[in-house]
C-alpha cells in the first residue's frame, strides 16, 4: 500500500497540475504544517488535567506538545500572565502526512452524525481550520485513560494561495466536504 506522500508526488500532483492549469510541478500546493490546538479552561487550577490532556496529544499526534501560556492577564477569568492554558503541537513532513491520512479516513468517519467538513473553514490564505468535540474520536485514546474529555483545534496549513487551491488540495487528499 502507497504511503500519502506516493500518491501524492505520483497521482495528485499531476490531476492537480492539470486543474489548477500551473506550468510547474513546483507551483502545486502542499500540506506545509498541521497544528493541533487544546485550550484548557482548569490548566492553571489543575496540573492533572494538563498533564492528562498533553499525553492524549502525544499519543494522537506521536510528537511531544509544549504548554501554551497566557499572554496577558485577564482578571474575568483569573488568569495571570504566564499562566499554561492550553498545549499543542505542530506536525510537519511525514508525521503531518500520517495525521492528515488518519484524520480524513479514520477519525471523521467515525464522529457521530458526522455529514462532512464545512468549505467555510478556510481563512482566506489557503489555509483550513476545523474543530473536534472529544479526543475520543482517535483510535489511539482510550476512554478509561482520559483525565478529562477536551475538544480541540486543528490548522492545516498549506503552500496555496488561495482558498480554492486549498479546497482542490484538500479535497485530492480525501478530505471528506459536504459541498
Amino acid at each position: 500500500m502507497a504511503t500519502l506522500h506516493e500518491t501524492f508526488r505520483s497521482e495528485i500532483v499531476p490531476r492537480l497540475q492539470e486543474e489548477l492549469g500551473y506550468d510547474n510541478v513546483m507551483q502545486v500546493p502542499q500540506i506545509a504544517k498541521i497544528v493541533v490546538n487544546m485550550g484548557i479552561e482548569e490548566a492553571h487550577d489543575d496540573p492533572k488535567v494538563l498533564e492528562g490532556c498533553m499525553n492524549d496529544l502525544a499519543a494522537l499526534s506521536g510528537q511531544q506538545p509544549v504548554v501554551t501560556r497566557a499572554k496577558r492577564s485577564i482578571s474575568d477569568f483569573d488568569i495571570v500572565k504566564g499562566d499554561p492554558v492550553g498545549c499543542r503541537v505542530t506536525l510537519r513532513g511525514a508525521r503531518a502526512d500520517a495525521f492528515v491520512e488518519k484524520l480524513f479516513n479514520v477519525v471523521l468517519p467515525s464522529v457521530r452524525d458526522f455529514r462532512g467538513l464545512s468549505s467555510d473553514g478556510f481563512d482566506g490564505h489557503g489555509n483550513y481550520s476545523l474543530g473536534l468535540d472529544e479526543q475520543l474520536v482517535f483510535p489511539e485514546i482510550r476512554y478509561d485513560d482520559i483525565v478529562k474529555v477536551q475538544g480541540m483545534d486543528i490548522t492545516i496549513v498549506t503552500s496555496a494561495d488561495s482558498d480554492r487551491e486549498a479546497y482542490y488540495l484538500l479535497q485530492a487528499l480525501g478530505c471528506p466536504f459536504r459541498d
